[in-house]
């Protein structure tokens, strides 16, 4: 019998969290399904949180390695596929997937996985979003579409854990898939770059035009050759090399 496939735990990345609790009951809602990768973006009372212990009950482990990040991109920095928890429509199109599919691709994902989770009552931002290559959705009540934060990480937790022994092993021949951060500063050189050509006109349409660079770049599946082969076309546009002077001869 072939041993099960053990892939990459994700990462569970709240932003903006705003109880102790509740990162205590997002702590204990990972363990019982074996993941202890937990990053906080500038919880609102602070970190260490004295009250995220109790509601943890007993997953003291998740809590002490915790990790705090003043940006969602710097706790995605090494994250090469993004899932943005969100049940709200946005301008952003990106693709779609429930929590058994998100099961399936963190698996599929040889790179590092990072699932964000929104505030208790304002969620993602769209900047947030932005960041994501996937939007992560639960199908509930219509009526009724209200989820705690530590009710959404163990969805995403126990589909995680179910899909554990059903993956098949990742390619192997292929390059590392780049970054979040990689992608993020590939993205920045571009903005950067279209901004002095005066690309981005009118003004007023400058995010929504950002927005949708963004999208366009995290389509695609960019291994970290890549990102640097085209961080090089835009040094390259920037600053043109100079040609030979001498004519090309096969003789030579």
């Amino acid at each position: 019998m072939t041993a099960p496939v053990t892939t990459q735990p994700p990462a569970i990345i709240l932003v903006r969290p705003q109880l102790g609790e509740n990162i205590g009951k997002a702590a204990r809602a990972m363990l019982n399904f074996g993941l202890t990768d937990l990053r906080l973006v500038t919880p609102r009372d602070g970190w260490p949180n004295p009250s995220a212990g109790p509601a943890a009950a007993g997953a003291d482990s998740v809590l002490d390695q915790a990790r705090v990040f003043t940006t969602t991109a710097d706790a995605l920095a090494d994250c090469s596929l993004v899932l943005a928890t969100t049940v709200r429509r946005r301008d952003l199109v990106k693709p779609v997937v429930n929590p058994q599919q998100a099961a399936q691709l963190t698996h599929a994902e040889p790179g590092k996985v990072g699932i964000i989770f929104g505030a208790e009552r304002a969620g993602l931002s769209t900047d947030d979003v932005a960041l994501a290559d996937h939007i992560l959705t639960v199908p509930i009540n219509p009526d009724f579409g209200s989820l705690n934060l530590a009710q959404a990480v163990i969805l995403v937790a126990y589909e995680w854990s179910k899909a554990q022994s059903l993956v098949q092993p990742p390619a192997s021949d292929l390059d590392p898939p780049a970054s979040s951060g990689e992608r993020d500063g590939m993205i920045g050189m571009v903005i950067e770059t279209l901004d002095r050509s005066g690309y981005f006109f009118p003004e007023d349409r400058r995010q929504a035009t950002e927005y949708s660079l963004r999208t366009l770049f995290t389509k695609p599946r960019w291994s970290s050759k890549e990102v640097q082969m085209f961080r090089g076309i835009i040094r390259t546009i920037e600053t043109p090399r100079q040609r030979s002077r001498r004519a090309h001869n096969p003789g030579d």
